[in-house]
């Protein structure tokens, strides 16, 4: 999360920690040494100018990138480039970046936007043991909107009323964004992984899958 559009462009990514106390020291302990690419984070940039994308080597692969590729590629043996998400962009901005980014997907390039539907740690710490229902009937909302490829209702997401006691956390949700604008015609979502906790859900959304 930065203001302004950052990539990183780093040869040989540092494993990020970025999260607090209370959490497994398993997790802490984690290295994910995969490399970067910076042909790509270069090529990624040029297609952001217009959002004014730079260069950065100051990041690293963050939990929000390795706690999901080191399942899909544990040998950490393809590179990864991470694209920030603009703090002072709107909703509408991060589907337009995404739009940008879209084509690489023709260019044998994964586009991977890692978050939750419904992210909320103080619930999660404050309600464990106890069933918090809003945390699943925004993500059946989302969910619903994905499958009738109605991007403009998960655009509008803050108008749902579970808001925001579902997703207090605006950073895990927004990275849908970008995997809606890379979706393409007649392309049906995969969903899978819906598994709730209170104030989290892990319901994952694939696209281009084999049917």
């Amino acid at each position: 999360m930065t203001e302004g559009v950052r990539v990183t462009s780093n040869i040989k990514p540092r494993t990020i920690h970025d999260f607090g106390r209370g959490f497994p020291q398993a997790l802490f302990d984690v290295q994910y040494p995969a490399p970067g690419d910076p042909a790509l984070a270069a090529d990624i940039t040029q297609r952001l100018a217009p959002f004014g994308a730079q260069l950065d080597e100051s990041w690293g692969l963050d939990h929000g990138t390795w706690s999901v590729v080191k399942h899909m590629y544990p040998e950490a043996d393809v590179p990864i480039v991470q694209v920030s998400l603009d703090a002072r962009r709107g909703p509408q901005e991060h589907y337009a970046i995404g739009q940008a980014l879209a084509s690489l997907r023709n260019e044998n390039v994964l586009l991977i936007g890692s978050g939750d539907i419904v992210h909320n740690l103080q619930s999660f710490f404050r309600n464990q043991g106890k069933e918090t229902p809003w945390d699943q009937e925004f993500d059946d909302y989302i969910i619903d909107a994905v499958a009738q490829r109605d991007h403009a209702a998960v655009l509008n997401y803050a108008a749902h009323p579970a808001i925001p006691a579902a997703n207090a956390d605006w950073e895990h949700f927004f990275p849908i964004f970008y995997t809606l604008a890379a979706q393409r015609d007649g392309e049906a979502p995969h969903v899978f992984n819906r598994h709730f906790f209170p104030g989290i859900s892990m319901t994952s959304i694939a696209f281009g899958l084999p049917q």
